[in-house]
């Protein structure tokens, strides 16, 4: 697990920023102005402190571990570990709490666009609880990063928190995406439950090459709104998901595998494939243990194992009806091999992690893994090498 976040020691004329970094040989192909950049030299020699090329306006120069250059310069000395950023990156300086952030890793498959802290649904299982705060500032922040993100980026994530609530801001940052970013893949996760019911009529024909992913927990109002914890949210879910339909837009269901989902799941399935025939994907996801999830483990959690035939015929009923279907955070030994090509990794790299069973194991580097803070509880009991010929 690489973290997003590293101590760094900052020089006085560092300001608050996110940068670009870049190394010798792509700065100069880079169309960004230099203060929008962070020239990474930690590969270059100490003695070159006092070269003309650092004397051009960088947003920031990340000097070599041993160079004892002037802090009349941007310095960022970084002290994580030394892969905690590379050219191409996108960092984000913090001068007064001495931190670095990683915004946008290159050739990473979990990057995501932060949207915003607050969400209209509680979720039982929330990895991200939600905080009722001022946050449209990250409207801005978002826009400037989509600058500086590789315009071949396959993919993006635009989370939260519910992404709906920035509202136009949220168009917005969809058609900078458009510009900048068009051939990117961009995938906004959103509960679908709208405050403006005309919202996503403005997302008609925005992005080339957008989707939605949006939960949805049961088949029956009373289940989804308890996972959920918001009164009226299965209806609002629905009206969004047929408003997404009527603009066009590419809708991918995701399922949170907990145990009140497990007790319908096959019935959830047949609701889909009769109900919503519009979707294109289903995601049927193991729980992240972290958030709310950690407070309501007795109500949540359900080994894969002990609901494998529901889960194989689940993934039947969508398969066979013409929804292609996934596996998301199920590791390959929890589940039954007929399931194994439906399995996907799909934990993001910066919390994906694998546990000391999975040593020897001759699948492992096809396997998604667990979620780096994975306990016991949130084990199955079925967790063990895989051993092939």
């Amino acid at each position: 697990m690489l973290p997003l976040e590293t101590n760094a020691r900052l020089s006085a004329i560092s300001r608050a920023s996110l940068l670009k970094v870049v190394d010798l040989g792509e700065f100069s192909r880079s169309p960004l102005p230099l203060e929008r950049m962070a020239l990474d030299l930690r590969d270059a020699a100490a003695r070159m402190g006092d070269e003309p090329l650092l004397a051009l306006p960088w947003g920031a120069v990340i000097p070599p571990a041993d160079a004892a250059w002037s802090n009349d310069l941007p310095l960022v000395r970084l002290e994580g570990p030394p892969d905690i950023c590379k050219t191409g990156d996108v960092i984000e300086l913090n001068p007064f709490r001495n931190k670095v952030a990683v915004r946008y890793r290159r050739g990473d498959t979990g990057n995501v666009l932060f949207a915003t802290e607050r969400c209209n649904s509680y979720c039982l299982m929330c990895s991200q609880p939600p905080r009722e705060i001022q946050d449209d500032w990250r409207i801005r922040h978002l826009l400037d990063l989509v600058d500086l993100i590789d315009i071949g980026e396959p993919s993006l994530a635009i989370s939260g928190g519910e992404p709906t609530l920035l509202g136009n801001g949220l168009v917005e940052i969809a058609r900078k995406c458009a510009q900048v970013l068009p051939n990117t893949h961009i995938h906004i996760l959103s509960n679908g439950r709208l405050r403006d019911p005309a919202l996503h009529a403005r997302f008609a024909g925005i992005h080339p090459n957008l989707s939605w992913g949006i939960p949805l927990y049961g088949d029956h109002y009373a289940l989804h709104d308890y996972i959920v914890q918001s009164e009226g949210a299965f209806a609002q879910t629905l009206r969004g998901l047929y408003a997404l339909e009527a603009a066009k837009q590419r809708v991918e269901i995701r399922v949170v595998l907990v145990r009140p989902t497990f007790e319908r799941l096959v019935q959830l399935a047949r609701f889909i494939w009769r109900n919503l025939p519009f979707v294109e994907h289903v995601a049927l996801m193991g729980i992240e243990p972290i958030g709310f999830a950690k407070a309501h483990h007795q109500e949540l959690w359900a080994d894969p194992t002990d609901y494998a035939d529901t889960l194989a015929e689940a993934v039947d009923t969508l398969s066979v009806g013409g929804i292609p279907v996934s596996l998301y955070n199920l590791p390959l030994c929890a589940i039954d091999r007929s399931l194994w090509p439906y399995a996907a990794q799909s934990i993001s790299p910066w919390k994906n992690d694998y546990l000391p069973e999975c040593s020897g194991c001759s699948v492992r580097n096809r396997c998604g893994g667990f979620f780096s803070w994975v306990t016991p509880a949130w084990t199955s009991r079925a967790v063990s090498p895989v051993i092939e010929a």
